[in-house]
């Protein structure tokens, strides 16, 4: 793997950038999961913590419900909120319900979802990238929401590098 932010053949400059570096993102959080076990995925830290499963699928449906909202322009179905609903707010629905689950099956639907986006944003140029959007109530733009689906990718990373080293120490 290249460590830089360049231009990607088939992609316009700032999606280039921004691609390039949610590939890295992505990399370093797949390193940080390699060879857990359900048991480790399954370990919460804390009463009301989160477990490294969860987060992995809380990834996921950050970028999906982003896809939702950016692609294809609505708000997440029903059916979209039973399959991904508890995995986006994660709390007491994800402890109950996230847990289980292989390291595979976690790394397939991180794949699934990505691959999607990718897809979507070659279709797309830096002009769609920058035009301005309400996010949460407050003014932003497409280039900011998905800086922030792998900057939350980021965050949550570090809680699964802390929840390995409680779990190394057991």
């Amino acid at each position: 793997m290249e460590f830089t932010i360049d231009t990607r053949q088939g992609l316009s400059p700032q999606i280039s950038y921004l691609v390039t570096q949610m590939e890295y993102v992505r990399k370093t959080t797949l390193d940080s999961v390699k060879g857990l076990t359900c048991p480790e995925l399954d370990f919460l830290p804390c009463e009301d913590g989160n477990s490294i499963g969860a987060l992995l699928l809380h990834m996921a449906a950050v970028e999906k419900g982003f896809q939702i909202e950016l692609f294809d322009d609505r708000r997440p179905n029903e059916q979209e909120m039973d399959e991904w609903g508890a995995a986006y707010s994660l709390g007491e629905k994800g402890r109950q319900n996230i847990k289980g689950f292989p390291l595979e099956f976690y790394l397939e639907k991180l794949n699934e979802v990505r691959s999607r986006t990718l897809r979507e944003l070659a279709e797309r140029n830096d002009d769609w990238l920058f035009e301005n959007r309400s996010w949460d109530t407050h003014p932003s733009n497409n280039y900011f929401i998905w800086f922030h689906v792998f900057e939350d990718e980021i965050n949550h990373r570090g809680q699964i590098r802390l929840i390995r080293k409680i779990l190394s120490e057991k």
